[in-house]
């Protein structure tokens, strides 16, 4: 079964552990993120990068796994599982690809209430620390 560029990219980068240039070349300029946390979308280059680097200091702890995935055009559907400070936490990964194959919208949803609360814990220590 094939697959869309993108997505393989996408795999590619985390399975590679999850490279700051490697995602900096994934992106496109105007892309936007959506976090489970935060209401307002963080729009830019700069800002998707600030919160997928986050994302991975905190999702990246070994037990982060892809579940599912569905694949319609350029929009991906990536479900994750992971374990973080024995929560356990299940997501979803809404992914759109512009037409020169960069991700163009990463949306993350995070599920139940508890996760949710722990997701945003630790994101705000990461992004924290990355501005010093």
């Amino acid at each position: 079964m094939a697959t869309h560029p993108g997505l393989a990219r996408w795999h590619a980068y985390m399975d590679g552990g999850s490279d700051p240039a490697v995602l900096a070349e994934m992106l496109a300029d105007d892309a936007v993120f959506h976090s489970p946390v935060v209401h307002t979308p963080q729009a830019g280059k700069a800002k998707v990068m600030a919160y997928l680097g986050a994302a991975s200091g905190v999702f990246g702890n070994g037990t982060f796994e892809y579940v599912r995935e569905i694949v319609d055009g350029d929009n991906v559907m990536l479900e994750f599982t992971c374990e973080m400070d024995g929560i356990q936490v299940n997501g979803i990964d809404l992914i759109r690809f512009n037409a020169d194959g960069k991700i163009q919208d990463f949306k993350v949803m995070v599920r139940p209430m508890k996760a949710i609360n722990k997701v945003w814990d630790l994101m705000a220590a990461q992004l924290q620390a990355a501005q010093g």
